[in-house]
């Protein structure tokens, strides 16, 4: 898979070029073992090493190491005409490693650091990359309880400027900020509206506002009519199982107060679950947005768009239990975040095999993975491989299978963690191949 990592990174400028070949080839090595520490990843002592040279040299910044992917991404969405720009936190704890520069978490007693990205994803759920990212570690709480340093709700705020700044640059691409309820804050909405609205917005609404005539947002929202309802299947998420959802919509213009006297014009969608299965919990969303919402057709887009949310969800499994990146050894704060940068990349390549096997199955699995890759999916399960080249669809099932996928005919394509599983295993062999071909030229 070494010729994606040379394209994503191509341009890289770490200021020498041994710098910029060390990071392509740590990206090239770190997606064939996704799950392997450092030095399981790598081949030798040498080669761990230089990695760990790499990620404690203080002349590389993690910014540097992301710019070429960030352009290449930006790329990506310009071959679209609407794109989701889908921002969230996650915390990644360290707790017990000795690692200079981490802060508290959720409890002042854990220790770790937080990565807030935005993370680029088509209407149709396919990767585009990560744009943009904030990692940062919090200061203690001082003696009055409160906590120095940067207000961390102005990064959904900054989220949004660095968002619509982007979509200047693309004026044939919708771009629409997505995000969770953390977001719902008026100072965004206000600050969206004082730069024209240049990108969309589409939050999770946590405040039941009053508004100005006194009446409060929710109620007056599904006091009107319902314009008609949804059904779609809920994905299987930790402890839950994947089940259907039937909902009813609504959705209202409204004016949301801000400051004394001044309102912010706003779409408040809401959607209620009918009948949920006894003993489950109703899925119900409240979203703000700047877009019309006067049709079923046009509610229905939105609620689409807000689930497509969860595919930052699927990043951060990735990173955080296929990539293991909690199980990083690395001296300092400013080392991690460099493995960081190149582990989001890891992490969206994974996520783009999952979606492509499973929408464009079609594809030859030469875009994806080199001939002796393919080659050794179809050696580890005892198969001679074909003549002619098969589909991505064919090969990402054998290597999820490798990773524990059973493909029985009722389960369906596989997820992300039996395919970067199956994937340390493939590339096993296709280095094996390669060192016997080297051995016997002939």
């Amino acid at each position: 898979m070494a010729r994606w990592a040379e394209e994503e990174l191509n341009g890289i400028n770490l200021g020498d070029r041994r710098r910029d070949k060390r990071a392509i080839a740590l990206l090239d090595t770190l997606s064939a073992r996704p799950t392997a520490s450092i030095p399981g990843a790598c081949s030798d002592w040498s080669e761990t090493m230089a990695a760990y040279r790499f990620f404690g040299n203080d002349d590389i910044t993690w910014e540097a190491i992301l710019t070429p992917h960030w352009s290449c991404s930006r790329r990506r969405i310009a071959q679209h005409k609407v794109v989701l720009m889908l921002q969230d936190t996650t915390e990644l704890d360290f707790n017990g490693q000795s690692i200079s520069g981490l802060g508290p978490l959720s409890y002042e007693a854990q220790r770790g650091l937080y990565v807030h990205p935005t993370y680029a994803v088509s209407v149709d759920r396919e990767p585009l990359g990560v744009l943009d990212a904030w990692m940062w570690a919090r200061e203690p709480k001082d003696a009055d309880g409160r906590r120095p340093g940067i207000k961390e709700s102005t990064r959904w705020i900054e989220g949004y400027e660095r968002v619509a700044e982007l979509a200047t640059e693309l004026p044939t691409t919708r771009l629409v900020y997505v995000a969770d309820r953390e977001s719902d804050m008026i100072e965004l909405m206000a600050r969206a509206s004082e730069m024209g609205q240049p990108a969309d917005w589409l939050l999770r609404a946590q405040h039941d506002r009053a508004l100005p005539d006194g009446q409060k947002l929710w109620q007056t929202v599904t006091s009107d009519e319902a314009l008609g309802g949804i059904a779609f299947t809920m994905p299987a998420r930790q402890g839950q199982k994947a089940r259907p959802v039937r909902q009813q919509l609504w959705a209202r213009v409204v004016d949301l107060p801000h400051g004394k006297n001044q309102t912010i014009r706003a779409t408040c969608v809401v959607a209620k679950e009918i009948d949920p299965p006894a003993g489950s919990r109703p899925v119900e969303w409240r979203l703000l947005t700047n877009r019309p919402a006067e049709t079923l057709e046009q509610v229905t887009e939105l609620i689409d768009w807000y689930r497509a949310r969860w595919e930052i969800e699927i990043l951060f499994h990735i990173l955080k239990n296929g990539c293991r990146i909690e199980a990083l050894q690395l001296g300092t704060i400013a080392g991690l975040q460099r493995a960081i940068a190149l582990y989001l990349m890891v992490s969206w390549r994974i996520a783009v095999l999952m979606r492509f096997g499973r929408t464009c199955p079609e594809l030859p699995a030469d875009l994806f993975f080199h001939e002796d890759e393919w080659h050794a999916a179809y050696l580890l399960h005892k198969k001679k491989p074909p003549a002619d080249l098969p589909t991505l669809n064919q090969v990402l099932r054998l290597v999820a299978m490798l990773g524990g996928f059973l493909a029985r005919k009722g389960d369906g394509e596989p997820g992300v963690k039996t395919i970067w599983l199956g994937l340390q295993r493939v590339m096993d062999c296709a280095i094996g191949l390669q060192f016997m071909r080297q051995a016997d030229p002939g």
